[in-house]
């Protein structure tokens, strides 16, 4: 029973993040037709810009929060008034160092769009300064809707931290339409940095920012259906919040350095900026990179994560090794076929980004393929630094976290020698390697805590899902070749309706092959998954 109610969190929750993503990338997609991509000093501006709420939010309080407030919420629900009082206490506290940190960071964002984008021309540069005073507001935004959802998903209530994201795409859509309808479409990239107008500068980050606050406020609303009522409380002793300190200490820790190794990235990739692949061509790859880590990936941890959260808190180690293995081989099954899939329809991907030009789509499809194959690893990694955070240690994660920032900051930094056509593809492959030293070595630190891992079953598992998605790649990339996907001029790559029909004609194929070899070597998680619906049909 507690199984099936994993089971239907999860696709609640993938259902609100699929609705989310795929609405998200058509504001990629109109994004790149209204300022380009590959070798758009605006679109680089703009992505340097954009990003740094979220990073600066990350920083502050965006992963301590994660890995702190669910668990404490959970332990606080055995107080005489259901945690209500801790709850008060704890987002009070959190939105005036929120709302602290976004009135510093506004005023210091000449500082931080040069700390990221110091490597782009003057014009490029001013650019990404202007955009940032815009964006930076988006931090208390962050931070309200990770506060409100955070709770909600820690009384069990999961649909709207996925669903509410859809109003933020919607209403972002609406200004960069509105957008290039007043200025001007450009999906070649080709306007100047000195060519925007504050008018211009105000609309497309303006309705960036009013995206986030959107999706944030709608939030409040859902807490009254299930009877929750803020109420600003600034005694903040006497609740336990010591004890969340010291946990986010080490989550804070860790922070600064993917930041660091975020700033790494931005500065070498920076350095081909007009010239090729760059900070756009990252994003942009990294967004189709974790379209199935969002959908999959963390709709199962995060219906887990509570889970795992009451089996710690109640010293049930047998019970958390079990959620452990049951969350990675769920997310093994079904991110082997998306990787293959990613891989394999990598240019005709980019080509919808970049229809029609060979040469950028290749260049971001070379990111795409480079942050694919590292894609299984990075998702089971998720899962298990969620069963450290369940755990309420956050110190090992932080070690793991600076052996992987030393080997990426190493890899990405020597990719400055190479071809400037190949930087961003070398840096993409450096998150690649650093990711799966980081992950062998947590799960060699995750044992001792669990006393032993399921390792036998889950190593049996990911095998045959491996084994088993070789021949879909093959049948998978004839069929990308078969319909010119990777030459100059070839149907899959000269339009964007035409990459979208190779992709899914590619991906449904690939889909198939791999369900069906899986199935005749009778994978338990796949019949898991199956045999419910299988018998639902036939009982119509």
């Amino acid at each position: 029973m507690a199984d099936d109610r994993i089971a239907r969190a999860s696709l609640f929750l993938a259902s609100g993040t699929i609705v989310s993503r795929l609405l998200g990338f058509l504001k990629a997609i109109v994004l790149a037709a209204t300022i380009g991509v590959v070798g758009s000093a605006s679109a680089d501006a703009f992505a340097v810009a954009n990003g740094l709420p979220n990073t600066v939010y990350v920083i502050v309080a965006g992963g301590v929060l994660s890995a702190v407030l669910v668990p404490q919420i959970v332990r606080a629900a055995a107080h005489a008034d259901g945690g209500s009082a801790y709850i008060n206490k704890l987002v009070t506290l959190a939105l005036v160092v929120i709302g602290a940190a976004t009135v510093v960071a506004t005023v210091l964002a000449p500082v931080l769009a040069w700390l990221y984008g110091g490597g782009f021309a003057p014009d490029t540069l001013a650019l990404a300064t202007a955009f940032a005073f815009w964006c930076l507001p988006q931090i208390f935004f962050y931070g309200l809707y990770t506060l409100l959802g955070e709770v909600l998903n820690a009384r069990r209530s999961f649909g709207p931290f996925t669903w509410v994201p859809v109003l933020n795409n919607v209403v972002a859509l609406i200004g960069l339409v509105a957008f290039g309808m007043l200025f001007g479409f450009d999906p070649a990239g080709t306007r100047a940095a000195s060519d925007w107008t504050p008018g211009m500068i105000a609309l497309l980050a303006g309705s960036a920012t009013l995206g986030i606050a959107a999706q944030a406020l709608v939030l409040f609303w859902f807490w009254r259906r299930i009877g929750l009522h803020y109420r600003p409380d600034f005694r903040w002793r006497g609740v336990g919040l010591r004890s969340a300190g010291r946990m986010a200490g080490w989550t804070f820790g860790m922070l600064l350095l993917t930041t660091f190794a975020g700033i790494v990235q931005t500065r070498v990739v920076s350095t081909a900026s007009e010239q090729g692949a760059s900070v756009a061509a990252i994003e942009n790859a990294w967004l189709i990179f974790m379209l199935p880590h969002s959908v999959i990936t963390v709709s199962i941890a995060t219906a887990y994560f509570t889970r795992m959260s009451e089996h710690a808190r109640d010293g049930e180690l047998d019970r958390v090794r079990s959620d452990l293995s049951g969350a990675v081989r769920a997310v093994g099954l079904i991110l082997m076929l998306a990787s293959a899939v990613l891989v394999v329809v990598a240019y005709p991907f980019a080509a919808v980004f970049q229809p029609g030009n060979f040469a950028n789509a290749s260049a971001l499809g070379n990111v795409i393929i480079a942050f694919a194959v590292g894609l299984v690893g990075f998702s089971i990694l998720f899962v298990v630094q969620r069963t450290f955070y369940a755990l309420g240690d956050t110190r090992t994660p932080f070690m793991f976290t600076l052996v992987q920032v030393v080997v990426f900051t190493v890899a990405a930094l020597s990719c400055l020698l190479l071809p400037v056509e190949w930087i961003a593809v070398g840096v993409a492959l450096s998150t690649t390697v650093a990711g799966t030293i980081q992950l062998g070595l947590a799960v060699l630190l995750l044992r001792p805590k669990l006393e032993r891992l399921d390792a036998t079953r889950v190593l049996t598992s990911l095998a045959r899902d491996f084994a088993a998605v070789i021949v879909p790649v093959v049948a998978g990339a004839a069929i990308v070749w078969a319909f010119g996907g990777f030459a100059e001029g070839g149907f899959a790559i000269a339009d964007r309706w035409g990459a979208i029909l190779v992709m899914a004609i590619t991906g449904t194929a690939m889909a198939v092959l791999y369900g069906g070899i899986l199935w005749l070597l009778r994978s338990p998680e796949l019949r898991g998954f199956a045999e419910p619906v299988l018998a639902r049909l036939r009982r119509r």
